[in-house]
């Protein structure tokens, strides 16, 4: 299992960055940066099962293991969707963390990824790139 963190700083509050991450129009938004067209369905609380789909019903399913609003959201990935149908997979502890904390001047905001091996290329790649866009709607929505 490999770990990775990735971290911006952002000039807009915590409440404004969680919005940014979690509302469903700029979720749509900064997911692009992993498929065009991303999209998820369940709710955020804790212990429920949430599903992140691409446009063609295909993605993972992950439980939300930590949600404090404004401050941390954690998943742990636990298998993938293909057509609408669930395959659990054996990945260990495979989670996905954002962690926001108040600076003087905005937020920090940092993902953490617990990641198997073959997918740390995509997330080397990819993450970076939805985390600028996480900053540039944080900083430039009203």
């Amino acid at each position: 299992m490999e770990t990775l963190s990735f971290e911006v700083q952002i000039e807009a509050t915590p409440e404004k960055v969680w919005s940014v991450l979690w509302n469903d129009i700029s979720y749509r938004q900064w997911t692009t940066a992993f498929t065009e067209g991303s999209f998820y369905e369940g709710t955020l609380e804790e212990g429920t099962l949430v599903k992140f789909f691409d446009p063609n019903n295909n993605g993972m399913y992950s439980r939300v293991e930590k949600n404090i609003p404004n401050k941390e959201m954690k998943f742990l990935h636990l298998g993938e969707i293909y057509d609408g149908v669930e395959q659990p997979q054996d990945w260990g502890e495979a989670t996905e963390s954002y962690i926001l904390e108040e600076t003087e001047s905005g937020t920090t905001l940092k993902g953490i990824i617990q990641t198997p091996e073959e997918f740390k290329g995509f997330f080397e790649d990819k993450f970076p790139k939805a985390l600028g866009i996480v900053k540039n709607l944080s900083e430039n929505q009203l």
